[in-house]
């Protein structure tokens, strides 16, 4: 599986730090995961950099009129956090009370997310990452990736975006303004999650830019070959062609630093910008962009600052 892992003690998680992790133990390639269960034989995963500590559960605060699937809020060092059950929302029979709680970080705001228990961290090679769009699943949107464990178990990697989604609500796409162009405009973009595809397609819609989209890096990279071959073979300038390229970082079977590094080693795509369009925001993340060719970082999901992003780009 080209996987490696780290054992996890039962009463102290420990985190990689940010910064060494991101310079030695994952690379452009790989992915860590920290692996979890809900009281169920299944396992679990979720990307490490999303989770800033793993503790005890602790006392939560019940509220009435909550979300499906929220519990209520906790005090964590000062800041009070709103906590999901993650078994509710997956729709999961718990036969054993939750005991742990993940904290993590998306778009700078804290969640916890309560868990039976938390087993370890394995890295794994992003091409070992499949979808499960057009697979059975039980799980709905919240479970969009799948690796395979040595011993042959499949783990489901949570997609944080959808369960925060589901549970909250999506944001609002707020008023974008059209770009004023005499040409006609196109952004490529690939991210894995349909719910980013689908809010991303909203915002470009209201610009006014045409899209084309993939659903992974790997399919973006093959669909960006296919556009520089006929281009070439016609003489034409790619960029009359594609004015922008937007990637999320973390996609099954080629992530997004690996998608920017073919695409800055091909000629064809100079001076071409590759917008990095990621829930993952810490300055590490922003490093590793600029460090494969990344122009511009833009963290998930405000349309106003993605379009204005995409705006001076195309204009």
């Amino acid at each position: 599986m080209g996987s490696t892992e780290k054992l996890l003690g039962s009463d102290q998680v420990g985190l990689p730090d940010q910064a060494d992790a991101r310079s030695g133990l994952a690379g452009p390639d790989k992915v860590q995961l920290l692996l979890f269960n809900l009281g169920s034989e299944e396992k679990f995963g979720i990307n490490v950099f999303k989770v800033k500590e793993v503790c005890q559960a602790g006392k939560i605060t019940f509220t009435p009129n909550m979300p499906r699937g929220v519990e209520g809020f906790v005090n964590l060092h000062g800041n009070v956090i709103p906590v999901l059950n993650l078994a509710n929302l997956i729709g999961i029979k718990l036969g054993k009370m939750h005991q742990r709680m993940m904290v993590a970080e998306f778009n700078d705001h804290l969640f916890g997310f309560l868990v039976h228990r938390v087993d370890r961290i394995i890295r794994v090679d992003w091409d070992k990452v499949r979808a499960t769009e057009g697979m059975l699943s039980d799980k709905g949107a919240l479970i969009t990736t799948i690796t395979e464990l040595e011993d042959g178990s499949l783990v489901s990697i949570l997609d944080v975006e959808q369960v925060l989604a589901n549970a909250f609500g999506e944001a609002v796409v707020g008023n974008v303004e059209k770009v004023d162009s005499k040409r006609d405009l196109c952004i490529f973009f690939a991210d894995d999650s349909m719910l980013a595809r689908r809010r991303i397609a909203e915002v470009l819609d209201k610009m006014g830019v045409k899209y084309i989209q993939a659903n992974n890096g790997n399919e973006a990279w093959e669909k960006l070959k296919i556009i520089a071959d006929s281009a070439q073979r016609a003489g034409a300038d790619l960029r009359d062609q594609i004015q922008a390229i937007l990637t999320d970082a973390e996609m099954p079977e080629m992530d997004g630093y690996a998608l920017t590094q073919r695409i800055k080693s091909d000629s064809r795509f100079d001076n071409i910008p590759v917008v990095m369009h990621s829930s993952l925001s810490y300055a590490t993340d922003r490093f590793m962009g600029r460090r494969v060719g990344v122009d511009h970082y833009v963290t998930k999901f405000d349309s106003i600052v993605l379009s204005s992003t995409l705006r001076r780009l195309l204009t």
